[in-house]
């Protein structure tokens, strides 16, 4: 396994479509590694293929539930509610900024043996699987932030004052 390289904001490949991945070969298994030590290395929840200059559709997510997502070619069936939080993304070191999500969703997707699976999620899940698909569509949060993006360290303060 390796750290690969997180792209940051302004890396004209976060805004391009990422192509399906129609098998796992020996390299999208390393990808789907290295991500995952890439992600746990920035002290994120979630990393997308183009985060690392791949534009394939892959997702890791680690929300501390006690499970390692995998999600290959995602696809958001349903989605319930909305939710308005605080969001951050690895490409966009030291901002964030809110950004209503759905509460509740429903998304399809193929695991690391290429099996189909549906998982149902709720509030910090949910939003990380919709931030992740939005990656692999060349999207990222800050197109979507309600106001203005805050330096990280301001928001921590004011969230401690009260």
């Amino acid at each position: 396994m390796a750290v690969r390289q997180i792209r940051v904001l302004g890396d004209d490949l976060l805004r391009k479509n990422c192509k399906p991945i129609t098998a796992v070969t020996p390299r999208i298994q390393q990808l789907i590694d290295d991500m995952f030590e890439t992600m746990y290395e920035a002290n994120g929840v979630g990393l997308a293929g183009p985060q690392v200059g791949i534009l394939k559709q892959v997702v890791v997510i680690d929300v501390d539930d006690g499970n390692q997502y995998v999600m290959i070619n995602p696809e958001i069936l349903e989605t319930e509610g909305s939710l308005t939080e605080y969001e951050g993304c690895l490409s966009v070191p030291g901002k964030t900024g809110k950004v209503t999500r759905p509460a509740h969703i429903k998304v399809r997707a193929f695991d690391e043996n290429m099996e189909v699976f549906e998982l149902e999620a709720d509030d910090l899940l949910a939003r990380a699987i919709c931030h992740e698909c939005d990656h692999l569509h060349g999207g990222l949060y800050v197109d979507l932030v309600e106001g203005e993006l805050k330096d990280v360290e301001d928001v921590a303060e004011e969230e401690e004052e009260g």
